[in-house]
This record gives C-alpha cells, sequence and structure tokens, in this order.
C-alpha cells in the first residue's frame, strides 16, 4: 500500500449519476469511488501513480431534492470535425439554443465526506525519478494550498466541492448509525482494453456511515 491521505469534501449540492437512469438524472445515495477518485486527481494526478480510495465516510444523513435543467442534446460529430480538418469548408458549432432540452434531475443535498485514500506507483510508467516520497509531498502541499488541475466538483461541473486536507485532527463523527445495504454502486470503469471498456460494480454496505471498500469483491 502506498501513502495516504485523508480529505473533507462537501457541498449543498451533488449528484453521481446512476447509470441505469437513461433520460432523467438520478443520484446514487453517496459518493461513488471513481467520482470520490476524481476529485482527488482534479487536486493531484501524475501518470506515474494511482489513486485507490479506502473508505467513505458519509457524515450527513442522506437527503434528496428534484430540479430541473436545461441540457445540450447533441454533440459535435466527430466526422464533421475531421473533415473541417481536411479543409472543408462550413461552419462548425453546436447551437445550445436549436439543440437545448429540459430534463429533470433528483439531487444530493448537503453532503459532507470523509475519504481516505492512498497511491501506488504504476510500474510500467513510473521512472527513477517517481518516488513515493517525492508525490505524496506534492500532494500534500497541493491540498494544503488549495491547488488544483480543474475545479473539484461533486458529480457534476455546476456542483463545485470544497476540499480540506485532514492531518491531525481527529475524524469528524457521523450522524449515521446502524447498517444500511445502498445495493449495487459503480466503482469505477476497467479501462485495460481501450476498445472494451468495462464497468465495475460492488455491493455497497454502510456501517455508522463508513463504506470499507479495502474488501469489497467487484463484479463486471
Amino acid at each position: 500500500m502506498g501513502y495516504g491521505i485523508t480529505i473533507r469534501v462537501r457541498g449543498p449540492y451533488a449528484l453521481f449519476t446512476r447509470p441505469e437512469m437513461k433520460v432523467e438524472r438520478v443520484s446514487y445515495n453517496v459518493i461513488t469511488p471513481s467520482a470520490a477518485r476524481g476529485i482527488i486527481e482534479a487536486v493531484y494526478w501524475k501518470p506515474a501513480i494511482r489513486w485507490v480510495i479506502d473508505r467513505i465516510h458519509v457524515l450527513n444523513e442522506i437527503e434528496f431534492t428534484n430540479i430541473r435543467r436545461n441540457e445540450v442534446s447533441e454533440k459535435v460529430s466527430t466526422a464533421k470535425a475531421k473533415s473541417i480538418m481536411n479543409g472543408k469548408l462550413e461552419p462548425f458549432y453546436l447551437s445550445s439554443n436549436d439543440d437545448r432540452q429540459q430534463r429533470a434531475s433528483m439531487i444530493l443535498k448537503n453532503v459532507d465526506y470523509v475519504l481516505e485514500a492512498h497511491f501506488e506507483l504504476v510500474p510500467e510508467k513510473a521512472g527513477s525519478e517517481d518516488t513515493v516520497e517525492k508525490h505524496y509531498n506534492v500532494a500534500l502541499r497541493r491540498f494544503r494550498k488549495g491547488q488544483y488541475y480543474n475545479p473539484p466538483c461533486l458529480g457534476t461541473r455546476e456542483f463545485g466541492a470544497r476540499v480540506d486536507l485532514l492531518e491531525d485532527e481527529a475524524l469528524p463523527a457521523s450522524s449515521l448509525t446502524g447498517t444500511r445495504d445502498l445495493g449495487w454502486m459503480l466503482y469505477d470503469l476497467d479501462f485495460s482494453d481501450p476498445d472494451d471498456i468495462r464497468p465495475k460494480f460492488f455491493n455497497a454496505v454502510m456501517i455508522n456511515g463508513v463504506i470499507d471498500l479495502t474488501q469489497v469483491r467487484l463484479a463486471g
């Protein structure tokens, strides 16, 4: 296991979309491991390391609310982009006014999480200058200063996340007690075969507000 960090992530709203919901956006009950990893990678990511989420602490009671949002229903064609790059003269844009549609979303509100994570070196991408001490110290410095490559968000870009590094202080106590089976949840995407990217799921069980990911069994 590599060097670990503990961070607190919170915000007024969050949306961790269930992939089985095709049209309307419906959030999982809590942050997914892949979304948690994305928040950390927004602050510090290098090809030579791989972040792994160990535990998710859910501090607040799970609450949902409904909103409606305007979304763009189309995306720019790759074929059209290539034809313009090859010299074809035609407008290259996407009209949000013409392709706008309204969709309902069931989102989380008042979310507050503590994420325990560690990173490991990726042997095939790490060089002689890539040491765990080096990456660990850089990551700590960036978290302490509030630096990031991309603004950390809670599922979607419009739901920004406040991220704080927890070092010597005790972990905040969760308001949740007992055991809750949250059902099957997306763990991450397997990119080992770029031509066949597969989702990995796990049965999320929360005990006294904590989801322990160190012993999960993944299902494709």
